[in-house]
């Protein structure tokens, strides 16, 4: 019976977590591809450190030594940095091999690049790991373009930003003090920037688009922000109101362009993302014939992480090659002008006896802070006036607390 030989670059948490899951699950492996899986090498950059690794596989700090295999099917890339990682990964696919990565930075810069490689070599790439740790979005993402059209696309996609707001509104904590638990715990890194201003997010986001419309908005074009302005009070304030802060990756495409943004949002009861608390990632797709659809799961962690890499090893090894460029989509000629959608919105600073005969008010939590429907326009025009101090958007159906506001407002 031959066998798959796979390459595993760096040995980490998702590297070891991809190692030992080839050794649990080697039947099941075998079964579904009808060959044996066998780690070949695994990079690494200190040779001298003990691990718990068979003898039989090579444990090199040079690539080179890996590229000179005689046979070598998958590389599995478990690194982080946009370098060497690209090269490496570029080697690969000019050595013939297919490739696997979990890197959503790099791959966000240079996914384009690889698979115009990839092609040109005939050899796949999988990358289901770059966006959500254990949620297979991108398989299912794939399978639902086969017919339907993807509307819209929204995700909570950064465990480390959803357990610090989880941590304020369940311990009544401080941004400061929710960070430094998620940092003990190996939430966030010591510097975590990436996750808590929302560039993690918002590469994770460039990809989902690609898959969804087979485009990608322009990045300065797209809103990025951070949850490190979220506050005690804000929480508890959203709290009385039935709400909750959520860190939240929006795209969507009408006739003429893609939109697209990463910000704290607020959402109600009835929301599919009111309940995805503490490290759990969630993807809700809204296409025309399925409608929407929810996947939640845990987005890191060795094992969630190494489950979606050796699902996307079954995919390369079924599917050689399978490097065909993203499908554009079509969209459906609902577009609004920027600016003239009324939303729902929690805006705080603003006096409940402020009138204007444009604004609606539908909750109220203080006697500076409620909940109102608005365009954008008009909530800008009231930040620059300084009549509000901040305000967010509210996804979804709300349906004020208030006993005699009965009736539920829905903003979709």
């Amino acid at each position: 019976m031959s066998v798959i030989k796979v390459a595993i670059l760096g040995f980490g948490t998702v590297g070891e977590g991809v190692y030992k899951t080839i050794q649990s699950h080697a039947e099941e492996l075998e079964r579904v591809l009808g060959r044996k899986v066998e780690v070949a090498a695994i990079l690494i950059k200190n040779k001298q450190k003990k691990r718990n690794i068979n003898e039989d596989v090579l444990i090199t700090s040079d690539f080179n030594e890996i590229l000179s295999l005689p046979q070598l099917d998958v590389v599995v890339e478990a690194i982080v940095g946009k370098e060497p990682t690209l090269t490496l990964l570029k080697q690969a696919i000019q050595r013939g091999s297919h490739i696997i990565t979990a890197n959503k930075e790099m791959f966000a810069h240079h996914g384009n690049e690889l698979f115009e490689l990839a092609e040109r070599h005939k050899v796949s790439i999988g990358f289901e790991a770059t966006v959500a740790g254990g949620i297979p979005v991108i398989q299912t993402l794939r399978q639902l373009l086969n017919v339907n059209r993807v509307h819209t696309v929204q995700g909570i996609l950064n465990g480390t930003s959803n357990f610090i707001l989880t941590e304020m509104r369940e311990k009544k904590q401080s941004f400061a003090d929710a960070l430094s638990l998620a940092q003990k715990k190996g939430y966030a890194e010591v510097d975590p920037t990436n996750d808590v201003e929302g560039f993690d997010a918002f590469y994770k986001t460039m990809i989902l688009s690609r898959i969804a419309f087979g485009e990608e908005p322009n990045w300065q074009d797209v809103e990025r922000v951070g949850i490190s302005s979220i506050t005690s009070e804000l929480i508890e304030t959203a709290e009385k109101l039935g709400l909750r802060f959520k860190h939240i990756a929006s795209i969507n495409k009408t006739c003429s362009h893609i939109n697209a943004a990463v910000k704290p949002v607020l959402v109600g009861k009835s929301h599919p993302f009111y309940s995805v608390e503490g490290v759990e990632n969630a993807v809700n797709v809204h296409s025309d014939i399925v409608g929407r659809i929810t996947l939640q799961g845990p987005g890191a962690g060795m094992f969630p992480t190494a489950s979606a890499v050796i699902e996307d090893l079954v995919y390369v090894c079924q599917n050689q090659p399978s490097n065909k460029n993203f499908t554009i989509t079509t969209a459906e000629n609902n577009e609004v002008k920027k600016g003239n959608k009324i939303e729902l919105w929690l805006i705080q600073g603003l006096s409940k006896n402020y009138h204007h005969p444009l604004i609606t008010w539908v909750a109220q939590a203080t006697d500076e802070a409620a909940v109102i429907q608005a365009t954008r326009e008009e909530i800008e025009e009231l930040l620059i006036q300084q009549k509000a101090t901040c305000c967010f958007p509210i996804l979804g159906e709300y349906e004020p607390e208030s006993k005699n506001q009965e009736e539920t407002v829905a903003i979709l």
